[in-house]
């Protein structure tokens, strides 16, 4: 892919609030078009993963949950609600780190995340008497069957990325990163290429749909902002197709676990 000198990031404008079973396409290419935005060639669409849960229903209710011995102790350790604490691992392959008010979990799709994603912020009470929201269901895989929709509605090259917001360890504060991806390399190999002097990159990998995705965040906010779709233009035509997936690293690659 060639280098970016401009990006233009649009807010999707009027989606509404959305319910378990909502065609979030759909909604997408009316609310497009209701704004006046047609996506050209090598557009990027970045969804925000709550809407995708919600309308795949990823809610559970605390009410309904009886904790285990083991989220019973935990809860304990970290001073969480213990009925949250056994959906968290009922989401996880494992415990990473755990403090008060901390939980660090390997969600059981290999996201290091905490709470492994569940989440009380913005959930409608409509959804259960004390309900929380899980991260979709395989979010590359959603995220291809949203671009098909998107693709065969507009006719151009559209990419998907559906995003989130992660902390890091050394860092404060949460930045959006890729979930899922279609359409797009998400992890962009640039070894091998020259820099400015001709010198061969030897461990460059740039990971082209979290910055993406850390754009579009700034847009769609963290709060009460309302704006779960953000259309990116600008990026030139790229090549290999890559999903979010590849973004996680292996273990046997990780010097931290």
């Amino acid at each position: 892919m060639k280098g970016v000198e401009r990006l233009t990031l649009s807010v999707v404008p009027g989606i509404p609030l959305l319910q378990p079973g909502d065609d979030l396409g759909a909604i997408i290419i009316a609310a497009m078009g209701k704004a006046g935005l047609s996506p050209r060639n090598d557009d990027v669409v970045v969804i925000a993963q709550k809407v995708v849960s919600k309308v795949q229903g990823r809610y559970v209710d605390l009410t309904k949950i009886t904790p285990s011995p083991r989220a019973q102790q935990l809860a304990v350790e970290v001073g969480k609600d213990p009925r949250l604490v056994e959906v968290i691992l009922g989401e996880a392959s494992r415990v990473v780190r755990s403090s008060p008010d901390v939980l660090i979990v390997e969600h059981r799709l290999g996201f290091i995340v905490a709470n492994a994603g569940v989440d009380r912020s913005n959930v409608p009470p409509s959804a259960g008497t004390d309900p929380v929201l899980l991260l979709p269901e395989d979010p590359d895989g959603t995220a291809d069957l949203l671009r098909e929709q998107l693709v065969a509605h507009f006719g151009v090259r559209l990419a998907v990325v559906i995003n989130d917001s992660f902390g890091r360890p050394w860092r404060r504060g949460t930045v959006g990163v890729a979930l899922g991806a279609a359409g797009i390399s998400a992890l962009r190999d640039l070894r091998g290429q020259p820099d400015l002097f001709g010198h061969p990159l030897r461990i460059s990998e740039t990971a082209l749909a979290d910055e993406l995705a850390a754009a579009a965040s700034i847009l769609m906010g963290q709060a009460d902002e309302g704006h779960p779709v953000v259309l990116i233009s600008g990026l030139p035509p790229g090549q290999d197709i890559v999903p979010a997936r590849a973004l996680i690293r292996p273990a046997s690659e990780d010097l931290f676990r």
